[in-house]
């Protein structure tokens, strides 16, 4: 048995599929099928059900999936070891990230790991889904870690390394009969055209339960993946929003922002990683210089 059969096996149950494991491996889809059957046939059982439209794991391949991840995990650990003996880590680390993250000077934060880890490949990468997207990749391992917005949600499979939090406000167009108000009440806000993100999205779903909870009905007339176009989306009439506080600092021409009544506003960063799997020493790394990058208060 050989690390690289493992390694294309874990790959082929983490994707599902001969091909998206063929991609992420940058091999042959010949390469991965020749490994995993010799695999097979040198443990004497079958490991994968190739019958079903998705490639599912046999009741001999769920017992060795774990076994497998921790083989491979203990060669990295050994592989990063000897790297930073001899100067520094190498390796790939898969970062999932939202839209925006304002709230953490993410170039910043990647710009200094950089510089403290020039061996390691950073590769970054957004979900449609937003958060809930992200979740799944990490449960998947397809990511190595992610920051999510997941408010009231602690998903099995995952860990939460919570990082920051934001009041989120009501913004109105400057001409909105709300401009002249100081506050306004959840329930005075029924029958309004809101601008939002999609569902998945954390910011979604903190406004979600805070109009659940108050038994207000809202109506999202305009949806947008990128949360920091809404101040400009608010401003050019299309509706009104509800946005964090960090969205705000800058982008304010045109519009006016005042604080909700009676409503659970807090939109949460975290940083998720895999709970079945111990994070590798590049993950641990970033996870250690975040603590110079955190927001002192919430905003």
């Amino acid at each position: 048995m050989e690390l690289r059969q493992l390694e294309y096996f874990v790959a082929v149950a983490e994707e599902q599929s001969f091909t998206r494991a063929a991609v992420r491996l940058h091999v042959v889809q010949s390469a991965v099928s020749a490994a995993v059957k010799t695999l097979e046939r040198e443990l004497g059982a079958s490991l994968l059900d190739r019958n079903a439209k998705r490639v599912l794991l046999t009741d001999a391949g769920t017992a060795l999936l774990p076994r497998a991840r921790a083989a491979l995990d203990a060669a990295r650990d050994a592989r990063d070891a000897v790297h930073e003996v001899r100067g520094g880590l190498r390796g790939t680390l898969r970062i999932g990230t939202l839209t925006s993250i304002r709230i953490i000077d993410l170039p910043a934060l990647l710009g200094e790991y950089h510089r403290r880890h020039p061996g390691v490949l950073l590769r970054t990468s957004a979900a449609p889904t937003g958060s809930l997207g992200l979740i799944e990749a990490i449960i998947e391992h397809r990511l190595d870690l992610a920051f999510v917005s997941l408010p009231g949600a602690h998903p099995s499979g995952v860990r939460l390394i919570e990082l920051a939090a934001s009041v989120m406000d009501l913004v109105v167009p400057a001409g909105h009969p709300l401009a002249e108000r100081s506050t306004v009440a959840i329930d005075e806000l029924a029958g309004s055209d809101f601008i939002d993100s999609p569902a998945g999205y954390g910011n979604r779903a903190v406004t979600d339960r805070a109009f659940t909870a108050a038994g207000v009905p809202r109506r999202v007339t305009i949806e947008i993946a990128d949360i920091a176009t809404g101040v400009a989306h608010v401003r050019h009439g299309l509706g009104i929003a509800l946005l964090p506080r960090f969205i705000l600092r800058t982008d304010t021409e045109g519009v006016v922002s005042l604080p909700v009544t009676g409503a659970d506003l807090v939109w949460p960063l975290s940083l998720a990683v895999p709970a079945d799997r111990t994070p590798g020493t590049a993950t641990r790394a970033l996870i250690t210089l975040l603590d110079d990058y955190l927001p002192t208060a919430r905003h």
